[in-house]
């Protein structure tokens, strides 16, 4: 190991002066995340707003949350709720009816979707919690609450240090010196806090915690307007207090450790407070479902949490990929480095758990907390490719978890195998949706990234874990396909990964990218069978030999091959065809290198994502246009703007977009490290030109 990992990550460590609402701190371990204000706590939610579809602020960026909390709303006038089958609608297919999770509603003419309660329900249940706010609050001589105000700031100086996974914050309020550390475990769902003042000592300040209802909101995680709806009890245990939280049918419970002179009260429905008697408040909460809550007790001292961070974490960083680009004198390489150490710090707290991670992870709601499987590879997938396969795997074993709802719906549909949905809570069960349910781009994703897996840890062990996965998917992607005169065909219906096709669905077929992505995966399920000992699948060659291939249009390819062919918005996911993916017979690279400077031509980058930057910079690498490749990445655009924070911001409605930060991580090794039967040399993805010195260690070759 040559590259200095300390000197690398630290001069990365994210220095805050003052309040910035789109840019929060956070701790976190993939499982757990507390996203913090200037305070170092969640003094002022009001201040991170998130902004709803309609300009309004519509919940908050400190959020508390983990894996393992969701809760649902009691459904339907008699409370026993609303099933998948109640909002099924059958299109006519190739292959006869089939039934897909459409919805119903109408859009009227302010842009609101009347849609139906059962519709409403399962697009909206099981959503994510907000576990609980832990914040400041300023006590007068009676020991009175009063709120602290931004006001009662000053000389705010807060750092995360990314080498030890620990935010330090400092800060006077209203003229006593404040200084508060905070650290998560790394392999527990604990946050510790330890605040240091004489205003504690005094009895002026004290810490919140206070405890919401679930929420039905596309974004907000936590309704305070319903405090008859939920309980919230608490109890003195040996060791510290138990605080008990019952939702419906959802119970989890909070600990809070003991530590010298510290006392916890409740003081209303859901508020606590917690007081100290000297200079240094200890404050350590454990979060668990209630069945798992003696994992917390006792509950570990703050110096314990500390002390496993910041064993953890230098670990982290010592371990797998690390570039390095501070020898270089093209002025888009500092940018470059920083958004790729600090997208490696966000995407270990927010998406390297044992789920698929929503699109704006751990820290907020976004689509009510439900993840996204065709997202889950830009999530994901870079930490094979960065050395970290550990990480990976976790959320890839939650494939199993859902194999036999996957298996249900290929089955409804009259097909074999999985058939993997877009958007879904832990259960697996689809949400209904006119676009959703017609995407096929997520169904190649477990074969890819079992596949990144094994090629960043290989062996028998991957392959037997992992091979019923593989297989299931193929056996779906071999059953899926029609025959045709011109081969094999994808659809109809179907929407490709470009969602702009959603009102021709019923007729849209043969996307470029998925028939790519759909010969790419039923090829590398036949080598998986081979690690397995099998002979290949006869009908996954045929139909994989047999595709359909893309449609061309004035020497460039089209996003399908019906009328409009193309619409220039949104992904141009015909790029994914090779870049994202190695070449196949699939595509013609002369073609594809037409399509790329076709789609850099007049695109319509304010309809763009975060992810599609890291597209563009694949394929440019894979054809040989480095050049093209980091302009890509550093294209100046609304969607690839990266946070002081290093959050790839998208929009108010969504205030951070970890597609985007997976994506450049994954772009990143490809250019640094190549791929197979990439040119020879270092860093084949990024220019020769004698601005660029990458140095790269660590790194998987992409395939």
């Amino acid at each position: 190991m040559s590259i200095d990992r300390r000197a690398l990550v630290s001069r990365h460590s994210v220095e805050v002066t003052e309040i910035d609402g789109r840019s929060p701190l956070s701790v976190g371990n993939g499982e757990l995340c507390f996203t913090v204000d200037v305070t170092g706590l969640q003094t002022f939610p009001d201040r991170y707003p998130v902004g709803s579809r309609d300009g309004s602020p519509d919940g908050t960026l400190l959020g508390t949350q983990a894996q393992w909390g969701w809760h649902s709303v009691p459904a339907g006038d008699d409370g026993a709720g609303f099933r998948l089958e109640d909002v099924l609608i059958t299109y006519d297919t190739p292959r006869g009816p089939v039934p897909y999770a459409d919805m119903t509603g109408s859009i009227g003419a302010g842009g609101d979707r009347t849609d139906s309660p059962a519709e409403l329900w399962l697009r909206s249940n099981p959503h994510r919690l907000d576990l609980g706010r832990i914040g400041l609050e300023l006590l007068d001589d009676d020991g009175r609450p009063h709120p602290v105000g931004p006001g009662d700031l000053g000389g705010v100086r807060q750092v995360l240090d990314l080498w030890h996974g620990v935010v330090d914050s400092e800060y006077t309020l209203r003229g006593d010196t404040v200084r508060v550390r905070t650290v998560c475990h790394p392999n527990a769902d604990v946050v510790a806090v330890r605040i240091v003042s004489d205003a504690v000592r005094a009895g002026r300040l004290a810490v919140r915690m206070a405890f919401p209802y679930g929420s039905e909101r596309w974004h907000d995680a936590a309704d305070w307007t319903r405090p008859d709806a939920h309980r919230t009890t608490l109890r003195p245990v040996d060791g510290g207090w138990l605080i008990d939280r019952e939702l419906d049918a959802s119970r989890y419970t909070v600990a809070v450790g003991v530590a010298a002179g510290l006392e916890v009260t409740q003081v209303g429905e859901h508020r606590l407070r917690a007081t100290g008697d000297t200079a240094t408040l200890d404050l350590v909460v454990g979060f668990a479902p209630s069945g798992a809550v003696g994992e917390l007790t006792p509950s570990p001292a703050f110096d314990d949490v500390l002390a496993a961070a910041a064993a953890h974490w230098p670990d982290f960083w010592s371990g797998g990929g690390a570039v390095h680009l501070a020898g270089s004198t093209d002025e888009r390489a500092a940018e470059l480095e920083r958004r790729t150490v600090l997208s490696q710090y966000l995407t270990a707290v927010n998406c390297a758990g044992s789920m698929p991670p929503q699109e704006t992870g751990l820290v907020c709601n976004s689509w009510r907390g439900r993840f996204h499987l065709e997202m889950h590879w830009w999530h994901a997938a870079h930490f094979a490719l960065w050395g970290r396969p550990e990480l990976l795997a976790r959320g890839l074993r939650w494939y199993q978890s859902a194999l036999e709802a996957a298996r249900a719906t290929a089955k409804l549909q009259g097909y074999a195998g999985a058939r993997w949905p877009k958007q879904v809570g832990p259960d697996g069960r689809e949400s209904p949706s006119p676009i959703g349910a017609f995407l096929i781009w997520q169904q190649p994703h477990p074969i890819h990234l079992a596949e990144l897996l094994y090629r960043a840890a290989p062996g028998p062990d991957v392959v037997e874990e992992f091979a019923g996965i593989v297989f299931e998917t193929a056996e779906f992607m071999a059953d899926f396909p029609v025959p045709t005169a011109n081969g094999f065909q994808l659809g109809p219906p179907v929407i490709p990964a470009q969602e702009s096709y959603g009102s021709i669905r019923a007729r849209a077929t043969n996307p470029t990218f998925e028939l790519a992505y759909w010969y790419w995966a039923l090829e590398t399920a036949q080598l998986w069978r081979e690690r397995a000992g099998l002979a290949r699948h006869e009908r996954w060659s045929t139909v994989a030999a047999g595709l359909a291939r893309p449609h061309v249009r004035d020497g460039v390819y089209t996003a399908i091959d019906v009328e409009p062919y193309t619409i220039r918005t949104d992904h141009p996911s015909m790029l994914c065809g090779l870049g994202f993916l190695p070449e196949t017979p699939v595509i013609d690279p002369r073609i594809m290198r037409a399509t790329l400077h076709d789609v850099l031509a007049d695109w319509n980058w304010q309809s763009t994502w975060g992810w599609d930057y890291p597209v563009i910079a694949m394929t440019a690498a894979r054809l040989g246009e480095p050049d093209l490749a980091v302009a890509a990445l550093a294209r100046p655009a609304e969607k690839n703007v990266f946070l002081p924070n290093g959050h790839n911001r998208q929009t108010p409605s969504l205030p951070l977009y970890l597609p985007g930060n997976g994506g450049l991580l994954a772009a990143v090794a490809l250019m640094a490290a190549g791929w197979d039967g990439a040119p020879t040399g270092a860093a084949p993805g990024f220019p020769d030109d004698g601005r660029w010195t990458v140095e790269a260690e660590g790194l998987v070759p992409a395939p």
